[in-house]
């Protein structure tokens, strides 16, 4: 196992910050999402936005801006400035938190290019970083803007692709940080296709979930294991043409969510048991313990947070919990591959 260098070291710390900074924007972007002050801000200024109204008559100039807005005329008539103020600095503070990530991506990297400080191979993959988070807020703002026109309600076609995308960059700079701090040192390869299909799993099931806070299914069956009095809830497949019930009947969208989950539980076991029987290194050793904690902690969210009718704090966790999941997911994964002799 070669040692790493004081370069990779440096690089992949700078990754590993980066990874903490898009995980604390997936659970900012879920409690944006349940305090419903996603559309609070209804115009795109990526430079000037960053500063919030400094003035009274900023401030009335912002609401009047956001009074035209269908949210406003349908859901808050009547709401007053403070009110207006409450949900619109929630929503700065996501964009505020974005542009720091899309900054926190690019500068170090000129840094470390002009100092000729990045390993060979890692060039180009480190250059699309700041092009990945980039092209994701420029999605976030076609997400926001979906939610302008006429319903007062984002798609949810847009905000589970605005998720997905954030959490394969999160994936992505995951995976070069443990290429670069972590060289692969099992004792003998594990199950490396169930586990990839494990990841394949846990990102479709996230993918799933997005689905469900998009259409608000949350917000119906809250029973379980059932769903209302039956397994299979009714109307699953009332829309016509039969596929858009996967999307946007919210009976079907929990449903597939909660038959993914399941399915996803009995891999991750299976998994851990298949592991298990082979020879592994400490670390290795400690994240499938890890994997299996992770697990259970997220179904206890998941759980929990349909029990209680989506709590902000139980659900920003659950979201948080997702991602919590895939990190140990993708790590368990890249721990199992062998020494490199």
């Amino acid at each position: 196992m070669s040692p790493v260098n004081d370069s990779s070291r440096a690089i992949g710390l700078w990754l590993l910050l980066l990874c903490a900074m898009i995980f604390v924007m997936v659970v900012v972007g879920g409690v944006t999402r349940l305090t419903q002050s996603g559309l609070s801000i209804a115009e795109w200024k990526p430079v000037v936005g960053a500063v919030p109204p400094l003035s009274e008559k900023a401030w009335q100039e912002e609401f009047a801006i956001y009074r035209r807005t269908p949210e406003y005329m349908k859901i808050n008539a009547g709401m007053d400035l403070a009110g207006f103020q409450r949900i619109y600095y929630v929503e700065w503070f996501h964009r505020l938190w974005g542009r720091l990530i899309f900054f926190a991506a690019l500068l170090p990297l000129v840094y470390f290019l002009a100092r000729r400080r990045i390993p060979a191979g890692f060039g180009w993959a480190l250059a699309a970083v700041p092009v990945g988070v980039a092209l994701n807020g420029a999605l976030g703002w076609l997400m926001v803007a979906s939610g302008l026109v006429d319903i007062p309600r984002v798609s949810a076609y847009r905000l589970t692709a605005h998720l997905g995308l954030a959490v394969l960059i999160y994936g992505y700079v995951l995976w070069l940080a443990l290429r670069l701090l972590w060289p692969p040192g099992n004792i003998q390869q594990g199950p490396q296709r169930l586990g990839w299909a494990v990841v394949g799993l846990t990102y479709l099931t996230l993918l799933a979930g997005g689905f469900v806070a998009g259409t608000r299914a949350g917000l119906s069956y809250n029973t379980w294991p059932l769903m209302g009095d039956s397994f299979f809830p009714i109307g699953m497949w009332a829309q016509s043409p039969w596929w858009i019930n996967l999307f946007e009947n919210v009976a079907t969208v929990q449903f597939n969510h909660r038959l993914l989950a399941y399915a996803l539980t009995v891999m991750i076991c299976l998994w851990w048991w298949r592991v298990g029987k082979t020879m592994m290194s400490p670390p290795t050793a400690r994240l499938r313990h890890l994997l299996l904690a992770t697990l259970a902690l997220q179904v206890g969210l998941g759980i929990g947070t349909l029990l209680m009718h989506v709590p902000v704090v139980l659900a920003a966790a659950h979201q948080g919990g997702a991602l919590l999941l895939f990190t140990v997911v993708l790590a368990f994964v890249y721990s199992l591959l062998p020494a490199r002799r």
